[in-house]
């Protein structure tokens, strides 16, 4: 092609863009481009086994002693990535698969990013496994896995020693709980009791702070402090903390929230509280 051509063909291009954009303007933009159908999730794991997933979540509980990994569903792609070097050498069944095979384990709009390993559920620990914690969260019926795993994640942030939720109306361990805490899971006791009000008064005889998060609550989360242990209590999003658990925690205290909205995501008041009462424990 010479040089004529060439600018000819630049300029017909130009212009077979210029009549494309107007097409558009006038018509309401470009015809939308087909999605792939959806890829509904499998028949889950086994009994007795949950389904983990991400690189993140997967490295933490590859690192964890007490995890208990029957199999392995991994990419080349994100086998680099968890820098294993090795698959062969690891105690457990390993398939090298494309994406696609562990879209129809999980559904494809699970956010796997090529791993998915089959493992037993960690065993929740008693009450007085507790130890020497300064600060722990306790979570009054909060059931969605979303948030329990992020309220996970800021938990470890923050140096939480342990977790606790009642045994029942909690979630149990699931893929969507475990890639929500991304790995925190892994490194936080979860400690389970069947009744929260008189876990409540053991924390209490053990030397901690027990204090309720309520957008009503008399005090100010932060002038509220006063132990050298505290226990945060969450409620559910809607109704809050329960009756009984209002009665039997030391305080209840709001968090400081100045603007017109004066609720928030129970996450996000976890991770707020948490900052807070860490800074209090510094001090002491």
């Amino acid at each position: 092609m010479n040089k004529k051509d060439d600018k000819t063909g630049n300029k017909d291009s130009h212009y077979a863009r210029l009549r494309r954009a107007h097409r558009d303007a006038k018509f309401g933009g470009p015809p939308p481009k087909s999605k792939r159908p959806a890829i509904p999730p499998g028949d889950g794991p086994p009994d007795g086994m949950v389904h983990i997933y991400g690189l993140h979540t997967v490295r933490a509980a590859l690192d964890n002693p007490s995890r208990s990994i029957a199999r392995m569903m991994v990419t080349r792609n994100a086998l680099q990535r968890l820098e294993i070097d090795d698959e062969t050498a690891l105690p457990f069944e390993v398939e090298i698969v494309e994406p696609k095979a562990i879209d129809k384990v999980l559904g494809s709009d699970a956010v796997h990013q090529g791993v998915l390993i089959e493992s037993r559920p960690l065993t929740p620990k008693p009450l007085h496994s507790l130890g020497d914690a300064k600060l722990v969260l306790v979570l009054d019926q909060v059931t969605d896995p979303h948030n329990v795993g992020a309220i996970l994640r800021s938990a470890v942030a923050f140096g939480a020693g342990a977790l606790i939720t009642t045994s029942r109306h909690s979630p149990s361990e699931s893929g969507v709980l475990a890639k929500s805490a991304s790995g925190a899971l892994e490194h936080i006791d979860h400690i389970e009791v069947r009744n929260l009000a008189e876990a409540l008064q053991t924390l209490a005889k053990s030397g901690f702070q027990t204090i309720g998060l309520d957008s009503e609550g008399p005090d100010v989360l932060e002038k509220s402090f006063t132990g050298d242990r505290i226990a945060l209590v969450l409620g559910a999003e809607g109704k809050g903390l329960r009756q009984k658990t209002r009665e039997t925690v030391d305080t209840l205290a709001r968090l400081d929230m100045p603007g017109v909205i004066k609720s928030l995501n129970v996450s996000n008041a976890a991770a707020i509280s948490l900052y807070a009462a860490g800074g209090h424990l510094a001090t002491r």
